[in-house]
């Protein structure tokens, strides 16, 4: 286990790194490096560890080898679930264990209670945990999860913005605005879309 192989999943803003050790038919296991940490947090722990797993170390955002999200963004605790989302999507795992240090402790559990069906255990090192209130705990966790999915969803059907001729333009703007006139759909336009030579 001492190799390791390079790995990169694409995002909208660049791409998140990995490095995988073990046989990819393993048992998965995703593991999370503390704040400011990166992926290698993980390179003397896993030689250590059993040979029949698959483990993967990514870099969050803005971490080890991935690309920063774009400049003035902050860094939200709960993006970093969504990145861990978009690898757990990008490398098919349906099922898999989540290790966590410090931050990426925290990260794991708030993936855990977001999405329950998917990890079968969570091995936390030097973390603090995570504590909602429990009169609060069904509607956070059922929002989070409800934004993270719509998010991933609309990244997925992500195409090529369709040309139109200014009156289709407009057509499609009063349509999903009902409350707008023509008029001022017109004005919304000037500014609202941006004329190429397909229309």
């Amino acid at each position: 286990l001492g190799m390791f192989s390079e790995l990169k999943f694409p995002v909208p803003w660049g791409h998140v790194a990995a490095k995988a050790w073990g046989p990819s038919e393993g048992h998965p296991v995703l593991c999370l490096h503390g704040w400011l940490d990166n992926a290698n947090t993980f390179d003397k722990l896993i030689p250590l560890l059993p040979r029949d797993c698959y483990y993967v170390a990514m870099d969050f955002s803005g971490h080890g080898w991935s690309s920063h999200r774009p400049a003035g963004s902050p860094y939200h605790f709960l993006d970093y679930v969504s990145d861990v989302r978009r690898v757990v999507a990008a490398l098919q795992w349906r099922r898999f264990t989540l290790m966590g240090h410090s931050m990426g402790g925290s990260v794991a559990g708030m993936f855990c209670f977001l999405y329950p069906e998917m990890v079968d255990k969570l091995i936390l090192l030097e973390n603090l945990g995570f504590l909602l209130a429990s009169e609060d705990t069904e509607a956070w966790l059922k929002s989070k999860r409800i934004v993270i999915d719509r998010l991933l969803s609309l990244e997925a059907k992500q195409q090529t913005p369709k040309a139109r001729s200014p009156e289709a333009a407009l057509q499609r703007l009063l349509e999903a605005n009902r409350h707008l006139t023509a008029e001022g759909g017109a004005i919304l336009l000037q500014r609202g879309a941006t004329e190429t030579p397909a229309g």
